[in-house]
Order: C-alpha cells, then sequence, then structure tokens
C-alpha cells in the first residue's frame, strides 16, 4: 500500500468513526468513558470497526485478507488507540494471535480462521502460564498423542480475549522432557471441546483496559484434532518466539495512540486557559514540558517506523528492532504522559470531567505497553544476549557491510518506499549483529550534514548542524560501550549474562539506535512530509531527549528552539493532524 493509499485509508476510518469530542459518534470519548466506568467488553466499538473491516488489514491477503504490509494495520490500530487502548487492545489480539499460524500454519488453517474472523470469530493466544510467566520451557500445559489428534491439559492465564474468542492457540508440551524442541502449537475450538474437558476462569478487574477481557482457561483433556496442531511437532517455541518479535513491534501502536491523545487534551487546556493576561502553553515551562512531550512521541515514531518496517525490509534483524521498540517506547513514553500530569494539574485527577478525564485513561491504559508480549527484562535480557555481537559488528563493520545496510535503511525509513510482502517465516531468532540503523548511522550523518547546507535559511541550518553535532555523539557511545562490555565480562565471568551491568549496556543501546532512526527518519522522509515538517528542531529537540537520558541536567537547545518546536506543534494541533511524521488526519472536530 502506497503512502497516499494509507493516509486516504485512516482519513476514511476517522470520518466513519466521527469526531470523538462529539458524544453521539460512533466512538467517542464519551462512549469509552462510559464502557471503561461499567468495565463492559467493548463489542459495540469492536463490532464497529469489524463492519469497517479494520481487522483484515492485519490478515495475509493470500488466505483471505487484505495485508501484505503490516504497517498498515499498525497504524490503523494506532487511531483506534487514539480513541480507546481497550479497544484497540480487544481487536490486536486476534490478530496478533494469528500470527503462529502465519507463521507456521497451512493455507487451509489460515483461510479457515480468516473465514471465521470475518464472520465474528476471536482468537485468544494461550502462551503464559500463572506460576511460569515469561518462562516457556516450566510450562506445564501438556498435549498427549492420541488417535486422531491431542488431549490438552493444564491452565493457561492471564490471557487476553480468553473468554469471549470463541478458539484459542495453545502453547503446550508434546516432548516427555521439558526442552527448547518439548513444545507445540494448537488451536483449541471451545466451542466444540467436550463440556466437561474445557473451564473459563474468572475474567480479572484491571486498573487500566478496564473493559478489557483478560483471563483464562483449565483444560482437562480437551481434544484438538491433528490438522488443528500449527507447524510440525516440536517447533512451537521457535513458533512462538519468531510470533513474539512480531507482536513486540505492533503493540507499540497502542502506546503513541495513547500519547497522541493525551498531548491533545493538554493542548486543549493550555492553548485556552489564560493566566496573568496570557494562554498557559505561552509560558516557557509549560511550553518546554509540551513540547518536550512532543519529542518523545516523534522519537517513539521514529522508532517504530524503522521496527514495523522491518518485519517486511528486514526480517533477520527483526529480534532487536521489536525489542528496543517494546523496551524503549513504552519507558520513555510513560515518563512523557507522567510530565504533563503537571500541566493538567488537579483536572488529571477528576473522573467526571469527561474530556480531561480521557488522560487519566490514557495514562492507566498505556501501562500494558510495558508487560504484554514481554516485558523490560525479558527485552532488556534479549538484547543483552545479542549484544557483543551488535557492539563488534558496529566497530569493524567495513564499506560494503555499511553500504548495504545504508541501501536497506532508504527503506526502512523511507515512507514512500515500497516494501516488500510480509512474510513471518523468514524472520530470524537472533540477528547475527546485524542492526542496519546503528550500521547505516554514518551515511545517515553524511546525509543529514548535506541537508543542513541546502536548508531553507539560517536558523534552519543552524539547527540541522547542531542535530548532526549531538547525534554524533551519541553515535559515538558504541566503542564506549564495547569498552565496557569487554571490563565487565572480564570482572564478572559468568554472572556477566544475567548482571544488572548488561541490563544497563543493553539500555544504553537503545538510545543508540533510537538516536540512529531519528537521523534516518528524518534524511530518508523529508521529501515526503508536509509542512510544517521536516523540521531541524523537532529533531534537534528529539535528539536532545535521547541524550538527556545520559546526561540530564545539559541542555542543548535554547528558547528560540523551543519556539520553533511549539510552532510546529500549534500547527499540528490546529489543523486536527496526528502528532506523527505520517500526519494523518484526524475526524473534524467541532470546536
Amino acid at each position: 500500500m502506497s503512502k497516499a493509499d494509507l493516509v486516504a485509508l485512516v482519513a476514511d476510518l476517522e470520518r466513519y468513526l466521527g469526531d470523538p469530542y462529539e458524544a453521539g459518534t460512533r466512538m467517542s470519548f464519551a462512549r469509552v468513558l462510559e464502557s471503561d466506568e461499567r468495565e463492559e467488553y467493548p463489542h459495540s466499538f469492536v463490532n464497529q470497526l469489524r463492519r469497517f473491516g479494520v481487522h483484515v488489514y492485519s490478515l495475509p491477503a493470500e488466505q483471505g485478507g487484505k495485508a501484505g504490509n503490516v504497517e498498515t494495520g499498525f497504524n490503523l490500530m494506532r487511531m483506534v488507540a487514539r480513541r480507546d487502548p481497550t479497544t484497540a487492545t480487544a481487536m490486536v489480539i486476534t490478530n496478533l494471535s494469528f500470527m503462529p499460524v502465519w507463521t507456521a500454519g497451512t493455507d487451509e488453517q489460515k483461510r479457515l480462521l480468516i473465514e471465521d474472523f470475518k464472520h465474528g470469530g476471536g482468537l485468544s493466544w494461550g502462551l503464559s502460564e500463572r506460576d511460569h510467566g515469561s518462562d516457556l520451557l516450566a510450562n506445564e500445559t501438556t498435549a498427549e498423542k492420541v488417535d486422531g489428534g491431542y488431549l490438552l491439559t493444564g491452565e493457561k492465564w492471564l490471557i487476553g480475549n480468553a473468554t469471549v474468542a470463541g478458539k484459542m492457540a495453545v502453547f503446550a508440551r508434546t516432548g516427555k522432557r521439558p526442552g527448547p524442541a518439548a513444545y507445540s502449537i494448537f488451536i483449541l475450538d471451545k466451542h466444540t471441546a467436550a463440556p466437561e474437558t474445557l473451564e473459563e476462569l474468572p475474567v480479572e478487574t484491571l486498573h487500566g483496559l478496564r473493559a478489557l477481557d483478560l483471563s483464562g482457561i483449565r483444560l482437562k483433556g480437551a481434544f484438538v484434532p491433528d490438522e488443528w496442531r500449527i507447524g510440525r511437532e516440536g517447533e512451537g517455541l521457535e513458533i512462538a518466539l519468531k510470533s513474539s518479535q512480531a507482536m513486540r513491534a505492533v503493540i507499540s501502536s497502542l502506546a503513541l495512540g495513547a500519547v497522541d491523545t493525551t498531548l491533545r487534551v493538554n493542548l486543549d487546556f493550555t492553548e485556552n486557559r489564560v493566566l496573568f493576561g496570557d494562554p498557559v502553553s505561552d509560558v516557557p515551562y509549560t511550553r518546554r514540558q509540551l513540547t518536550e512531550a512532543f519529542a518523545d512521541l516523534m522519537v517513539a515514531d521514529a522508532v517504530s517506523l524503522g521496527a514495523s518496517r522491518g518485519l517486511q525490509a528486514a526480517p533477520e534483524q527483526v529480534s532487536v528492532v521489536s525489542s528496543v521498540a517494546k523496551y524503549l517506547l513504552p519507558t520513555m513514553l510513560e515518563k512523557s504522559m507522567s510530565e504533563l500530569n503537571t500541566v493538567l494539574g488537579a483536572r488529571m485527577f477528576l473522573r467526571g470531567q469527561g474530556h480531561y478525564s480521557m488522560h487519566q485513561k490514557m495514562l492507566r491504559d498505556l501501562l500494558v505497553t510495558n508487560f504484554a508480549d514481554g516485558n523490560t527484562v525479558v527485552n532488556l535480557r534479549n538484547l543483552g544476549q545479542q549484544l557483543d555481537g551488535l557492539l563488534t559488528k558496529a566497530a569493524t563493520a567495513d564499506a560494503g557491510l555499511r553500504g548495504a545496510a545504508a541501501e536497506r535503511v532508504a527503506v526502512l525509513f523511507g515512507m514512500d518506499a515500497e516494501l516488500p510482502v510480509y512474510q513471518p517465516w523468514k524472520q530470524e531468532l537472533f540477528s547475527r549483529g546485524l542492526d542496519d540503523a546503528v550500521l547505516a548511522a554514518p551515511d545517515g550523518l553524511e546525509r543529514l550534514r548535506s541537508l543542513a547546507e541546502d536548508a531553507k535559511d539560517d536558523a534552519e541550518r543552524d539547527r540541522l548542524r547542531r542535530a548532526a553535532a549531538v547525534a554524533e555523539v551519541l553515535l559515538e557511545r558504541i566503542a564506549p560501550l564495547a569498552e565496557r562490555a569487554t571490563r565487565l565480562k572480564a570482572d564478572l565471568g559468568r554472572g556477566y549474562s544475567q548482571s544488572p551491568e548488561l541490563f544497563a549496556l543493553a539500555k544504553e543501546y537503545c538510545l543508540v539506535h533510537a538516536a540512529a532512526a531519528c537521523v534516518h527518519t528524518y534524511v530518508h522522509s523529508h521529501d515526503v512530509l508536509e509542512d510544517p515538517l521536516p523540521s531541524g528542531a523537532v529533531l534537534l529537540l528529539q535528539l536532545e531527549r535521547l541524550r538527556r537520558q545520559l546526561w540530564p541536567a545539559e541542555l542543548v537547545t535554547d528558547q528560540d528552539d523551543i519556539d520553533e518546536v511549539m510552532r510546529v506543534l500549534r500547527h499540528l494541533y490546529r489543523e486536527n493532524r496526528m502528532f506523527s511524521h505520517w500526519q494523518f488526519p484526524l475526524g473534524e472536530r467541532a470546536f
């Protein structure tokens, strides 16, 4: 799907859903808050979105869906999440639960499930267990081979949509002893299971996503026929891990949508609230808070651009980029939203003020992106296991390797670049040291400096030059990281692989990757952006926000830079466009 086609599709969805500020529209904030207060599963919202066809854009076209491009489904879910992360989560669970089937299922399995989804069916992902969490090799649910199929026994919990979905993909042990080759995946049809073999567990009450079905099932010899085993027996762990890579890259869409709304709600307040004769937005400290939150969102947007497109353009590297996105974006955006609490002040604490209540709901709902489908520890551990290879490759890459990375980066971060059709089976569990964003960073910096010299005016030229200098400082962290890793391995020995110090190194690597993503997005997409983007001031503040995670007290922007970022933010706000490089047009507002 071309950039123009995607923008048109998003605009159609926004028109269909209507102005979220108008209580009577299909998916208004008022109705969303009512559903949240009642803790009612959002059946009506899900049904409306299904009628539009949102879900089929995340299902393979060859078997009846409309997807070949992950980016389309990613951005549609972002638009749903800007209205209600609960509904977006409820929708995305079926699509993400389908990932094991998309990765390793037969054409017939895919076709039958997609046909079921089109007629209102749902699928949940029975992966985790109460006593084992992310430790998949400790899972106790078993699949006993019998004539014609398998008998599933065990408990799956906490599982999204476990009660409302008619089918569940179940990760179960088929080997006699636990181990990497001892697990398989099955599609369990709850409607055809013998009644005494399946018990649905109570839906849990939640702090955020209060209307979501988060529950589980208990199985006692539930039968699954042979034709509903996914892949070969013993391949379940590999399939599950590859599926999780895609889930981690996609789930950040929920965070992006939530923060867009809360920043917009804050602007509704600060642009119209006058204190001592001036709008609150013009108070210097408040202006910096707003623009910093915007810059954080744009950092997240750039990282997610590369991660979602990487599923198609560089599937062998998804193990790295998906973990970077899944760790960095929720933690960074959670801090951004917390900072905005002080902008709204007491209003963020009021549940009865419908308009401003969305901020508090988004703040609660955002937290799911921190732990769903791999929490912070899981993703940092995954990066830590690959860090030696990543640092070595980045430090020693020759011109040929960097040139190849630069060619791929033009597709990863070029919003108008054509993507190959998504083929999840091409994903690999380890990247072998490859991270194109970091490997191509020298090329990105060279292009940025060239764009600086061609800038439209002296102020923009100065900002782009400064942005290049800040980016270079961040990207040069690779050598010190490699040196620290070498010392730590020598000092800690076998304890290095589980040490807090390794996790700290992985966190800093995420900052390097994010800085590269910001530069690549600017240089490879600047020609397709619409006024007021691209902006040297926005890029400079993005990079400052990353730099301050290493040097918290040091600023590189001045008041003129912040004023220019505020001009960009106000332009997007007043034109009612998404706070994103995509700048999607939003549903027309009544005020």
